[in-house]
Formats: structure tokens, sequence, C-alpha cells
């Protein structure tokens, strides 16, 4: 959801930066019903809403998903992204076997909202925001609306291979910035060490953080995006 950069876009826009934001689809006041979910999907999301808005050439700020959907945009039409930074980045392998099965067990049915909140809840590693409580309620209301936890699971479970095969013919450039404690990886900065030297970027690693930086020490990663954006996009 756009809201978890509630955090960062205030520092951006004091900055002096126009922020646009996106929900995915299906995701937030995303609608439902689309035939396709994946990256490729999102990322021509994300060239249609800079096309329609004149904003380019942006620098995208992406988490997860959302990063790899960042790499397909940005090599299908190189002139309107400037620059990217890629938080948390699942951008390649894919999620197989028993795994797709136990994803579909556990975020299905009734549980299922119940189960991906305490899931969310521990990708934030070390503190919660002070909005939290009211933040989890008011996911918990747009989780149950219908069609929003199968948009979920075909999430987790879209292949990455769009996204990995393009990593090399990524020419702008790429900050990547992933928490030190992010459970979502075995080793989050040979994670993001991989990352980084198949796109020539740098990578930085917001200590004691999870998966959302951003929300979860929004003054450090902010100050990391920031000094990237004046290097790198004006």
């Amino acid at each position: 959801m756009r809201t978890e950069y509630r955090f960062l876009r205030p520092k951006l826009v004091e900055s002096g930066y126009r922020v646009i934001q996106m929900d995915l689809r299906g995701v937030g006041e995303g609608s439902v019903d689309w035939d396709d979910y994946s990256l490729v999907g999102v990322g021509k999301d994300i060239l249609s809403l800079i096309q329609d808005l004149g904003a380019g050439p942006a620098a995208l700020i992406g988490t997860s998903l959302a990063a790899g959907a960042g790499i397909w945009a940005a090599v299908e039409d190189p002139p309107l992204v400037s620059a990217m930074i890629l938080i948390g980045p699942a951008v390649h392998g894919e999620t197989m076997g028993f795994n797709r099965l136990l994803y579909r067990l556990l975020f299905r049915g009734f549980w299922g909202v119940g189960v991906w909140i305490q899931y969310y809840s521990s990708l934030y590693t070390t503190r919660k925001p002070g909005d939290f409580p009211q933040y989890i309620a008011s996911l918990k209301t747009n989780l149950r609306e219908r069609g929003r936890m199968q948009t979920v699971i075909q999430m987790m479970l879209a292949s990455k291979s769009a996204s990995e095969e393009r990593m090399p013919r990524v020419t702008c450039p790429v900050r990547v910035i992933m928490g030190s404690k992010d459970p979502d990886f075995k080793d989050s900065e040979v994670e993001a060490r991989w990352v980084a030297e198949r796109l020539q970027a740098d990578y930085q690693i917001v200590q004691d953080a999870g998966h959302y930086p951003h929300a979860e020490m929004p003054e450090d990663t902010a100050t990391l995006v920031i000094d990237f954006l004046k290097e790198h996009h004006r």
C-alpha cells in the first residue's frame, strides 16, 4: 500500500520533490478483478502513470515486488526513468512447490487476514511506528474487502523472472536499501550486495530495520534516499 511511505513522503516534499504515489493492483485503493497481478502488470502501471501525469523522467522508489516492477519499467522505457531506489527488493527467485501450497492454505479462508497481519507485523523487527495500532486496524479493514486477500496470494506467488532477466540491462543510477534484519531474506546484506552487483548499483544497510526501513527507521532511510536523489535526480 502506498501508505507505507507516509513518513518518507513529507521528507521528500520538504526537500523540494514532487511526490506521486500509487497502490499496486488490488492493494489499498487499487481495484480488484485484474487479469494480471504480475510485476510486469505493475511495471506497465508505473509507466502509464508517469506518462499520464507528464512526470518523466521520474525517480522510482519501490519496495519488495514493486522494486522488480521498477526494474522492468526502467528497461522497457529508459527515457521515463532517471533513477531508482529499491527497498528490500524481491527481484529474483521463484516460490516453488510446497511453499506455493502453504501460502494458499495460510492466507485463504476466514483465518487468512489474521495470519497475514501476524506475518506483516513480524516484518518490523526492532520497533513499530507510533501509529502502528491504527495502521493495522485500517489494514485489516482493507484486507477484508472482496478480492483483497486473493490479490495478496497472487502477488506472493508471482514470478520474478521478468525483473531478474532485465537486471543487467538497467542503465540508470540505482541505490539498494535493505534493513539489516529483514526477515524476508536469509542474509539481508548478502542479498543487497547480490542485487547491487547485478545492477551496477550501490547498496546501503539500515541497521536493525526489517522489511520496511522507511517506516521503521524513517529518519535514517530518508537521509539515504534524499542524498542519492540530490546526486542523481534533479
